[in-house]
């Protein structure tokens, strides 16, 4: 196994976890009441913590649709694992990063529907009065992994480049902390 195959599952076991221990906690500490659940301000009038179960996508889009859900997550990891043989961290960095955070990001939205029949989320934000989606920590890495992956398919590939993508000074910093 390449290096770079360790460093992708370490960054996609830290995203599981993160994610499922950040459920398990607002299950614990927020009880789930539907629509009256209570949302506790971290941000007045911007960011909230509120315990909503979802059987769909964002925006409920295909609500109660759970084995399509676990069909199309099923088929997206086959994908990523598919892709991930061209993973390189230092010469790819945005396609490397961005697949292990989308892999992560739906390996943790996938354990909540298998195990439970919908997905935990409790971040909860209004912008400019707009109440977004309430999302998880799984949500984010999907997020940043679609734009990081969409910003390398878009302006960075095809371009072949011996030189790594991460800046030489932070290459430099992480080989003398790490001499071969």
């Amino acid at each position: 196994m390449k290096k770079d195959h360790y460093w992708a599952l370490g960054l996609i076991t830290v995203l599981i976890v993160l994610d499922q221990v950040t459920k398990y906690i607002v299950e614990w500490a927020i009880p789930f009441q539907g629509a009256a659940t209570a949302k506790y301000p971290i941000i007045r009038g911007f960011l909230y913590l509120t315990h909503h179960r979802n059987d769909g996508a964002a925006w409920g889009v295909f609500s109660g649709q759970m084995v399509f859900f676990i069909l199309i997550t099923v088929f997206a990891l086959g994908v990523f694992a598919y892709l991930a043989k061209d993973m390189h961290f230092r010469q790819r960095f945005f396609y490397s990063t961005g697949l292990m955070l989308l892999s992560g990001g739906a390996l943790g939205n996938f354990i909540d529907r298998v195990r439970q029949g919908f997905v935990v989320d409790f971040i909860d934000v209004y912008i400019f009065s707009y109440n977004f989606p309430v999302f998880n920590v799984a949500d984010i890495a999907l997020t940043i992994g679609m734009f990081a992956f969409a910003y390398h398919m878009l302006f960075l590939d095809g371009k072949t480049t011996t030189e790594p993508t991460i800046p030489s000074d932070v290459l430099e910093d992480v080989h003398e902390e790490n001499p071969r």
